[in-house]
């Protein structure tokens, strides 16, 4: 698919962008292969390991419509994951999250169906089903953003999808290298904001896999949510340090004890296939006419129960502390 192709990544130099890009090497021969990020810093880094003859660096934000519709030129494929992510911060910074989170999402939109893209995947968050911070709600709005993007395409190709999945094992700024960091500085214990808190997760590898998967999967207009286990927060810490006693320290602003990715108010939209679930679109689109229980591949979905909820907390999938040590350690050696 992606052979001899043009593929953007927005936010293409944080942790995603630079597995992906990995990955897409890899495994395929792309055309022209673009990071658009504004960090320049990161770009420079990047460069200095992904230089194969494809690749193109990018600066811009995605708060500039103008700058993304010049990078998007002839562009086939577009992979959305620049964001503004850290709950405390967007709560303490919230116009700056919606400037980029929102309107960063529409100018993306934009772009993409001014420069005739065929597909594109925005990343979204389990934050963003249920959200009760700012940056869920930012997320909410993007995820409606991008869907409702395949309706006010009209006569266009394009097409849109979302992504949405759980914590990433190492991703900068998450709770693994935050317990590496105290551990390697001999910290006498690890903080817990609760002992009863879980949440999913996830290999940056996987959720790598899971995007270019639902590439060739996606139709217009899905949620895409993939099934992955949970962790409780006091079996992380054990599984990472053995030895260290815990302390609770309290939730932080805007965090949930637990995380949702398929709401219970949205059971009447999801389908359940094999290895994921997908939310239809609350929306009927006027030019298409979807069968979302069918996707490209040939794989069937069938409807969930009444009711059904995809909850961290009670997933039938959770990792034990030795399991969990494992998923860890091959997340962090990929």
């Amino acid at each position: 698919m992606f052979d001899n192709s043009d593929i953007l990544v927005t936010g293409g130099s944080g942790s995603f962008g630079r597995r992906f890009i990995k990955t897409v090497l890899e495994r395929y021969k792309p055309r022209r292969l673009i990071v658009f990020s504004r960090d320049e810093l990161k770009q420079f880094d990047m460069q200095q390991e992904f230089n194969a003859p494809c690749m193109r660096y990018f600066l811009g934000d995605v708060r500039d419509e103008a700058r993304l519709r010049q990078a998007m030129r002839g562009v086939r494929y577009v992979v959305h994951a620049a964001a503004l992510k850290q709950v405390p911060a967007a709560e303490y910074n919230p116009m700056e999250c919606i400037r980029t989170n929102i309107n960063g999402a529409e100018n993306v939109i934009k772009a993409a169906l001014d420069n005739e893209v065929e597909k594109v995947i925005a990343l979204s968050t389990d934050k963003a089903a249920n959200p009760i911070n700012l940056y869920g709600a930012t997320k909410l709005a993007s995820d409606k953003l991008f869907v409702a993007a395949n309706n006010i395409a009209g006569g266009r190709a394009t097409r849109f999808a979302v992504i949405r999945y759980g914590n990433v094992v190492g991703s900068r700024g998450s709770v693994v290298p935050f317990f590496e960091k105290l551990i390697a500085q001999n910290a006498d214990s690890l903080p817990i904001t609760d002992p009863r808190m879980t949440r999913f997760w996830i290999s940056l590898q996987q959720g790598v896999d899971f995007v270019l998967r639902n590439f060739d999967r996606m139709q217009g207009g899905e949620i895409f949510v993939p099934k992955i286990p949970s962790v409780r927060i006091v079996d992380l810490a054990q599984a990472m340090a053995p030895s260290l006693p815990t302390r609770v320290v309290g939730i932080r602003p805007g965090e949930k004890l637990h995380e949702i990715m398929c709401p219970a108010d949205d059971s009447h939209l999801t389908l359940e296939f094999d290895d994921h679930y997908v939310i239809r679109p609350t929306i009927q689109f006027h030019s298409l006419d979807i069968d979302y229980t069918a996707n490209r591949l040939g794989e069937r979905g069938l409807p969930v129960s009444d009711g059904f909820e995809y909850h961290s907390g009670n997933n039938p999938d959770f990792l034990s502390v030795e399991r969990l040590r494992d998923f860890n350690r091959a997340a962090l050696d990929a």
